[in-house]
């Protein structure tokens, strides 16, 4: 596992202490220390290694390996699989590549890095003959869950939301910083929850997986104070059927949070049949689950991964949806860009084709560029607008995935 926050210490103590057959090996943390606590926490006394060596002689003793280097983990024999929880989009790049390079599956719950070059990725992760996958148990790996079960009634979907209980693009650090304290979570992921850049990532990221696309920029994002089961009547069946099946989100709906189905069949015999089990006369139906449990379901996806080379969500071609970064604030020429769940951007989810076509600047390229020119507040920043850093790793693999999925 690399990342020892708050996902990862939930995720720690689950397998160690509630999944047989399972068993952390190591954890890659720039913090020794935090990674040293939540194993302490699970009820594992870990073991300091600085070298591969060091990471492997843990392993064969069966002990659970600390360091604060992942390439080190990454190049130690023993390990079956990786679980990146560290939500750090450069970062994530460069140890997902060194992963796949080096023939380890990949259990991904970072959504940003996902959202941003998941589709190159995924084709370099088959090329090695590796499984990339999103996690059960987070919004898109529950929304693939619920895609495949509703495939197999012979239901078409033509929605896959979200559900979610706030719905600011104007929350910032200062004002998530109670609850966040409250939880024992990071602000900035705290911020990035409540200002949707979030729930865009996300729901790109079912889009890619299951050829989706938006309705407009931003998604539909309606306010619904009802069931989900009332959003058949909100969505027009021949603008779904027109668009192939769109991602979407609502605000407040019940049972929440979880996530919705909406599909329709065409066999009016069937339609008869979905009317007397009670799921109305259609031609919309709703499907949900009323929770998402986050960590407890990741080792579904580790076992789907290691031992059936079976994704639970991931791109089988090239990208649908973006997210691009979007003023949270009037922008000055000059200025940094700060990342994600910070002041200055939030993200909004838009077609890959209009985020080429208008050269928009994805959220996860977004931070440490910088300004050329004032932006206003909410319009979406360009690669004209800035100046990226040097070096990164990340512009480069985007670039690379522009190259080989041109739009």
């Amino acid at each position: 596992m690399v990342g020892a926050g708050f996902m990862g210490r939930g995720l720690a103590l689950h397998i160690v202490r509630s999944v047989p057959g399972l068993r952390l090996a190591a954890i890659a943390n720039r913090s020794p220390a935090t990674a040293e606590r939540v194993c302490s926490e699970a009820g594992v006394q870990p073991v300091r290694a600085d070298t591969v060596a060091g990471v492997e002689a843990a392993v064969a003793a069966g002990r659970t390996a600390v360091t604060e280097d992942a390439f080190t983990l990454l190049a130690a024999e023993g390990i079956d699989c990786l679980v990146d929880v560290t939500g750090a989009v450069e970062f994530g790049a460069r140890i997902t590549v060194a992963a796949i390079e080096r023939g380890l599956p990949v259990v991904t719950m970072n959504a940003e890095l996902d959202g941003t070059i998941g589709p190159l990725l995924a084709h370099r992760a088959r090329k090695a003959g590796v499984v990339l996958t999103g996690a059960d148990g987070d919004q898109p790996g529950v929304q693939g869950n619920l895609l495949r079960f509703v495939r197999g009634l012979g239901v078409k979907p033509l929605v896959a939301g979200n559900v979610k209980g706030l719905q600011d693009e104007y929350r910032t650090p200062a004002t998530q910083r109670g609850f966040a304290e409250r939880w024992g979570q990071n602000v900035h992921m705290v911020t990035s929850f409540a200002d949707g850049t979030k729930v865009s990532f996300e729901q790109a990221i079912v889009a890619n997986a299951h050829g989706f696309t938006v309705g407009r920029r931003g998604m539909y994002g309606r306010e619904h104070g009802g069931h989900v089961d009332e959003l058949t009547d909100v969505y027009d069946l021949d603008e779904l059927r027109e668009l192939g099946g769109v991602v979407d989100y609502v605000v407040g709906a019940r049972p929440g949070p979880g996530v919705y189905v909406i599909g329709t069949h065409d066999d009016p015999r069937q339609r008869h049949y979905l009317e007397l089990y009670k799921l109305g006369k259609g031609p919309l139906y709703s499907f949900y689950t009323p929770y998402h449990l986050c960590h407890f379901e990741v080792p579904h996806t580790i076992a789907r991964a290691v031992d059936f080379a079976d994704a639970a969500l991931t791109p089988p071609a090239g990208p649908r949806v973006d997210v691009v970064a979007t003023a949270k604030r009037d922008l000055k020429v000059g200025g940094i860009v700060d990342g994600l769940g910070g002041y200055d951007t939030y993200g909004v989810a838009e077609t890959h084709a209009a985020t080429r076509a208008l050269g928009l600047l994805p959220m996860g390229v977004a931070e440490g560029c910088v300004l050329l020119r004032d932006v206003s507040k909410d319009a979406v920043l360009t690669y004209d607008d800035v100046r990226l850093p040097p070096g990164r790793l990340i512009d480069e693999l985007r670039g690379e995935q522009n190259d080989l999925f041109p739009a």
